[in-house]
């Protein structure tokens, strides 16, 4: 006898700053503590939740190894003081995979398999690099020509999207400056106060004379990617760095960084039991495949398939969250999409603010939470491209 599913819906959701990897506040700070700084975050949203009602704590990080392996969700879960009944499991679906963890963890309340679930996801580029530490491609994936695109560098794949969909240098300077300039006017207007949960940051020295360690504690309370001097000149006067004839420079592509970011998920009945308020409903989720050596283009695969499983048109949409992996890649997804570009990132994107790579499904769904809320908005999309040739995309609505 088959069961209705129920309703999840977003009671809490925030995010540490995005601080720039190796030379930022975040480089000597590990993932798994900015991951407990999230946990505590969401949990200071919901005062009256029974920490016990939660069911598990779903994760998402794109190279779970080293400081943010050895299954960082259910180690954060401990570490953030949450009960030993909740449990935790850590999930890889590289650049979505807090956006995927969102979803997992939806479904898990819209079964009626739990009624309160923890989601999110957390990466240092600082400590673990692109790709890992210890990369191994099968070999297999070079004896065929159609499996090498599996192996390509993410900024060559950028570089073919680019030459395929025509965007010119040009357009994608202009749009980096722009992702800049929206970031930095959101900053100034404090739009993102509200979905971020501020970390200490201990920074310890020698003090060569005395032998002692001095400690000092600072507060890191905003995002430190977005530069004020940036301009078309100076973006102009990048060179390349994937192809010696192309157009993706370091100015027009994600920034690498670190952060986290959470969300406390709920059933109807749960926020009913522990006098919880529903900040949005999770709507709908999809996740298609496209080849690798394009893998920029997934989100034109993933919208139309999460907008017809939401039973929306795309001009139902009120708010966009693009993920920037590449400028080129964005501008090719917004142009082939027809998405409204008034409507996407409003507050700049990853070019600008950093993309911590499996923390940024989770940290783009706060500040899309937040913004519908504030804006008064309806319903809001979150999508990005994928490693390996994917796209994933996720519909929320206001409540």
């Amino acid at each position: 006898m088959s069961k209705q599913l129920q309703d999840a819906y977003i009671v809490a959701a925030t995010r540490t700053p995005i601080g720039k990897s190796h030379r930022g506040f975040f480089r000597n700070t590990r993932p798994d503590d900015l991951l407990v700084a999230a946990m505590r975050g969401a949990l200071a949203q919901v005062p009256t939740l029974d920490p016990k009602a939660i069911e598990d704590a779903i994760i998402g990080c794109a190279m779970p190894e080293g400081p943010q392996g050895l299954n960082m969700a259910r180690v954060a879960a401990l570490l953030a003081g949450l009960p030993n009944t909740v449990g935790g499991i850590t999930v890889n679906r590289f650049c979505a995979s807090g956006l995927s963890a969102i979803q997992m963890a939806a479904d898990r309340i819209r079964v009626g398999e739990a009624d309160v679930m923890i989601a999110g996801g957390a990466e240092s580029m600082s400590m673990v690099p692109m790709s890992g530490n210890t990369p191994s491609f099968n070999p297999s994936i070079f004896e065929r020509d159609e499996n090498i695109g599996i192996a390509y560098g993410m900024g060559l794949t950028a570089e073919k999207v680019a030459n395929q969909w025509g965007v010119s240098r040009e357009a994608q300077d202009a749009f980096a400056l722009a992702s800049h300039q929206k970031a930095l006017a959101a900053q100034a207007a404090g739009e993102f106060d509200a979905e971020t949960t501020a970390v200490d940051v201990v920074e310890r020295t020698p003090d060569l004379v005395t032998g002692e360690i001095r400690t000092r504690t600072r507060t890191v309370n905003r995002d430190e990617g977005a530069r004020p001097d940036t301009t078309l000149e100076g973006l102009g006067k990048l060179r390349t760095v994937f192809a010696a004839k192309g157009s993706v420079t370091a100015g027009n592509s994600s920034q690498t960084s670190d952060g986290a970011g959470c969300l406390i998920l709920a059933s109807e009945k749960a926020i009913r039991q522990h006098g919880l308020t529903p900040l949005a409903r999770f709507v709908s989720y999809a996740s298609k495949g496209v080849p690798p050596e394009i893998m920029g283009i997934g989100p034109i695969e993933a919208i139309p398939a999460a907008l017809r499983s939401a039973g929306l048109q795309q001009s139902d949409l009120d708010w966009i969250e693009l993920n920037e992996a590449f400028a080129a890649q964005a501008l090719a997804v917004i142009n082939t999409t027809g998405l409204d570009p008034a409507k996407v990132n409003r507050m700049g994107g990853a070019i600008a603010l950093g993309h911590p790579l499996g923390a940024t499904g989770a940290i783009r769904a706060a500040t899309l939470v937040h913004a519908l809320r504030r804006h008064g908005l309806k319903y809001g999309m979150l999508t990005m491209c994928v490693g390996t040739g994917q796209g994933a995309a996720g519909i929320f609505e206001r409540v």
